[in-house]
């Protein structure tokens, strides 16, 4: 299973939020770019960035940022947070991202997926937030009604290569994945699915594990890391090199 650190980009910060509540911030580093370098010394190949300024409407001048962190050598970044024209998957790909996560599009502007995915093959995630099974869009701020497991499906049947599913009650409290929503959304999609939210310890990361079977191929940490409940080069080592 691929062990993913995430950061969180607010304000040029790293942060973390809690359940996706813009009033509930807590800063981690000022030097996100630091961070990320951290986190490839201790082993890390992947990393998940989120421009929550993006995300969040309130305009984004993280892109040289993001730059400066895809130059760390041995990272391959998957980026999203307010991917919402061609022009901003086609900004993110160029500063260095391998992957753009398109996640209010899915909803909102399916043919942009489309149309991100035929320009850019291989390289379109989709990010599946969720509240109870429904997707929530635009930065986790708007409820819809729309069935997350439906349109991950949709969004793949669109191209999109992955898909990372997040369970915003879950993101941040560490008290383990919503595993039966991955599971759900594993089976309507048969492609590599990524859990996001709420892992905080390694029977944490054992449950999601026993998922791989189902298409869950991966885990991305964030709030963990960052408060020490889990330390990133052991769980790389324990379930990237299956011991």
């Amino acid at each position: 299973m691929l062990i993913i650190p995430a950061i969180d980009l607010r304000g040029g910060r790293c942060v973390r939020l809690l359940q996706g509540d813009p009033t509930r911030e807590k800063a981690y580093s000022g030097d996100p770019a630091a961070v990320a370098s951290a986190f490839a010394a201790a082993g890390a190949s992947r990393l998940h960035v989120v421009d929550l300024d993006g995300a969040l409407g309130a305009g984004s001048d993280n892109r040289a940022l993001i730059a400066r962190i895809a130059g760390t050598p041995g990272l391959h970044l998957q980026v999203g947070g307010g991917l919402r024209r061609l022009a901003d998957v086609e900004a993110v790909l160029t500063a260095g991202a391998t992957w753009a996560i398109l996640g209010t599009a899915a909803v909102e502007d399916p043919a942009l997926v489309r149309e991100a995915a035929a320009r850019f093959p291989g390289r379109i995630l989709v990010g599946i937030d969720a509240r109870g099974g429904r997707v929530a869009v635009r930065g986790w701020q708007a409820e819809t009604s729309r069935d997350a497991a439906e349109v991950a499906a949709e969004a793949v049947a669109l191209g999109a290569v992955g898909v990372i599913h997040t369970d915003i009650a879950a993101d941040g409290m560490l008290r383990g994945a919503n595993l039966a929503e991955l599971e759900r959304v594993a089976a309507a999609t048969r492609v590599p699915v990524l859990a996001s939210g709420g892992i905080g310890t390694v029977a944490h990361l054992e449950s999601v594990a026993a998922l791989a079977p189902r298409g869950v191929t991966g885990a991305i940490l964030g709030r963990a890391l960052y408060e020490g409940a889990l330390e990133l080069g052991a769980v790389i080592r324990r379930f990237q090199s299956g011991a």
